[in-house]
């Protein structure tokens, strides 16, 4: 019985793949960041900023935390583990295609070897 495969949540993936967005999630790798600072740093209106934040939060790759009148919004780990995971099984698949390539390539090589020989 194959093992159980990995899931990706396309809605992760799909929160990811705008630029704006892919661009926060790089800045808090380095540490959590209030609305204001990603605004700045990526040169956008606080408005769009909260926008691509809460799309962010709401898809479970950023937590919020209230400090104040301020909010800190920072990476959670579990959506990147996820995708690491999904990630990896695809390596055994892609390793045995290429194992299997490899075999193939030899064959043909020593039929073309072999038929320089008979030449």
């Amino acid at each position: 019985m194959p093992g159980k495969k990995p899931v990706m949540e396309v809605a992760t993936l799909s929160a990811l793949a705008e630029p704006n967005r892919m661009q926060i999630v790089e800045l808090l790798r380095d540490g959590p960041l209030t609305v204001g600072e990603i605004a700045d740093r990526l040169g956008l209106r606080q408005p769009q900023a909260s926008k691509h934040l809460k799309v962010l939060s709401e898809n479970g790759i950023l937590e919020v935390k209230a400090e104040a009148n301020r909010r800190i919004y920072k990476l959670r780990s579990e959506p990147f583990q996820a995708l690491d995971t999904w990630v990896k099984s695809f390596q055994s698949v892609m390793e045995s295609r290429f194992d299997n390539l490899e075999e193939y390539l030899r064959e043909l090589q020593g039929k073309e070897n072999k038929n320089q020989a008979n030449s």
